[in-house]
C-alpha cells in the first residue's frame, strides 16, 4: 500500500522540535540516526555530527519524519523549502514511475538510486515548486 508521509526540514534543532511533537502525539521515534552514524559523516563538520539525519515518529496511520537540514550539507531553509512530501510505494517499479511522471518539468535534486542505506530514493521539486521524496525498500 502506498503512503504518504510529511518530511520536515529543521536549521539544527530537529530533536527538540520531535521531542515537543512527542509529547503532543504520545509514541516513541521508531528511528533516531544522526551524521556521525552514516556515510555522510565525512562532509559534515565535526561539531554538527551529533544533528539528526533522520528522526521518526509514527502518529496514528502515518509518520512524521525530519532532518537537521544544515548549510553545509548545501540546505538554505526558508518558509516554503523546509518540508517535503515523502511517498513510499510498495516496490521500485512504482517508485520509479511516481518519481519519473511527478518529477517531469522539475528540478531533481537527488537521482532515484539505491542508496547507502539500502533502500532507492529520489528527491526534487516538482514543475508547481512543491518538494517531494520518493523511497522503497530494496527488493531481493
Amino acid at each position: 500500500m502506498l503512503t504518504i508521509h510529511p518530511y520536515l526540514n529543521f536549521s539544527g534543532n530537529t530533536l527538540e522540535a520531535f521531542n515537543f511533537y512527542k509529547k503532543v502525539f504520545g509514541g516513541e521515534f521508531s528511528l533516531v540516526l544522526r551524521f556521525r552514524d552514516t556515510s555522510e559523516a565525512g562532509r559534515v563538520p565535526e561539531e554538527h555530527l551529533d544533528k539528526l539525519m533522520h528522526i521518526a515518529l509514527p502518529v496514528g496511520q502515518s509518520v512524521l519524519m525530519a532532518t537537521d537540514a544544515l548549510p553545509e550539507m548545501g540546505h538554505h531553509l526558508q518558509p516554503g523549502n523546509n518540508f517535503h512530501i515523502s511517498i513510499m510505494p510498495d516496490n521500485k517499479r512504482e517508485a520509479e514511475r511516481i518519481f519519473n511522471e511527478l518529477s517531469e518539468d522539475g528540478k531533481i535534486s537527488v537521482q532515484f538510486q539505491k542508496e547507502s542505506w539500502g533502500e532507492y530514493f529520489g528527491m526534487f521539486t516538482d514543475k508547481f515548486g512543491m518538494n517531494w521524496m520518493v523511497n522503497c525498500k530494496a527488493e531481493d
